[in-house]
C-alpha cells in the first residue's frame, strides 16, 4: 500500500523516521512517499486532508476530525518546551509576539499561560532575526532555538514548558504528534503505528547512525546541539505515549476548552 507520510525539516522528526525512510526497518504493508514541510504548513495540509500520515501540532488536532492520533512519534517535553525570548525587558500584555503559527501547540500553550495576546505569524526559523530587527517585541521559539537562543543574541523571558510542568503536576508537554487519516481502517492505522514505533526504536538502538542522518536537517547547528535536542524530544513518551502522554493531551484540550479557546471535539487516539 502506497501512502504519503509528512514530517518536518527538523532533526528530531528525521531521527524518528530514519529507520522507516532508509529501509532499515522494512514493511510488507506500506510503501512510503516522503513529504517534508514546515509544521504549520503540515497543519494546514492536514486541514485539507492532503496527506495519509503526517506530523502535526497537537493543537491542530482540535480542527482535524478526519484523523486519528498515533500512539508513537509524539514530541513531548519532559519539564521543558517552548520559550519566549527578546532582546530587552518587555511587558507581554502590551507587546507583539512573533509566533510560529496559530495552530502550533506553542501558541495555544502561551495563550493558556498569559491569556490572549497580540501576535504576528511567521516561519519558526525567521523568529530570532525578526525579534533582533525589532519586527516583534518578543518571539515564541520552538525546535533548536530553545537551545541556541543565547548564541543568537536573545534572552529568555518566559518558559512555557516549566509553567506547564508546574501547572499539571509533571505531565509531559504535548507539542507534536503524528496522525493518520480515517480513510484507513483501525487495523491499518494500528499497523502503521507499530511500523513507526519500530522506526523510532531502531533510531534509538542505532543512535549515532540515526543522528548522522538527522544532521542534514540541523539548519547549520552544531552536532552537539543537535544531539542534545534529539535526546530531549525523542524520549520514552515518543516511543509510546502511554498513560502520561495521553493524559497530557487530554488535559491540554480540557484547559483550552475551559477557557473558550477551542470548541469541544471528539478526540481520537489509536489503540494497541
Amino acid at each position: 500500500m502506497r501512502i504519503t507520510v509528512g514530517h518536518t525539516p527538523d532533526s528530531d522528526d528525521a531521527f524518528m523516521f530514519y529507520g522507516m525512510l532508509t529501509g532499515k526497518v522494512p514493511s510488507s504493508d506500506f510503501t512510503i512517499q516522503h513529504v517534508i514541510d514546515d509544521i504549520e504548513a503540515l497543519n494546514r495540509r492536514a486541514l485539507k486532508s492532503e496527506l495519509d500520515v503526517t506530523a502535526v501540532s497537537v493543537h491542530a488536532c482540535a480542527y482535524l476530525p478526519d484523523y486519528t492520533i498515533l500512539r508513537s512519534g509524539g514530541s513531548f517535553g519532559i519539564g521543558y518546551g517552548p520559550i519566549v525570548v527578546s532582546t530587552k525587558p518587555v511587558h507581554l500584555e502590551r507587546s507583539k509576539i512573533a509566533v510560529p503559527g496559530k495552530m502550533t501547540s506553542a501558541f495555544l500553550l502561551l495563550q493558556l499561560m498569559i491569556g490572549r495576546f497580540d501576535y504576528v505569524e511567521m516561519n519558526f526559523s525567521d523568529i530570532p532575526a525578526a525579534v533582533r530587527a525589532g519586527m516583534a517585541d518578543a518571539g515564541l521559539v520552538i525546535h533548536e532555538t530553545q537551545l541556541s537562543y543565547v548564541q543568537e543574541g536573545l534572552t529568555k523571558i518566559l518558559d512555557v514548558g516549566e509553567w506547564w510542568d508546574r501547572t499539571t503536576g509533571g505531565l509531559p508537554v504535548p507539542l507534536g504528534t503524528n496522525i493518520m487519516s480515517d480513510r484507513f481502517d483501525r487495523s491499518t492505522i494500528r499497523k502503521f503505528d507499530d511500523f513507526l514505533q519500530k522506526s523510532i526504536q531502531y533510531g534509538l538502538d542505532h543512535f549515532e547512525d540515526a543522528l548522522d542522518y538527522s544532521m542534514k536537517y540541523g539548519r547549520g547547528k552544531s552536532p552537539d546541539l543537535i544531539k542534545k535536542f534529539v535526546k530531549m524530544y525523542v524520549n520514552d513518551v515518543t516511543v509510546e505515549m502511554g498513560k502520561q502522554g495521553e493524559a497530557a493531551i487530554r488535559r491540554f484540550f480540557e484547559m483550552a476548552q475551559g477557557k473558550g479557546m477551542i470548541e469541544p471535539f471528539s478526540l481520537k487516539i489509536s489503540t494497541r
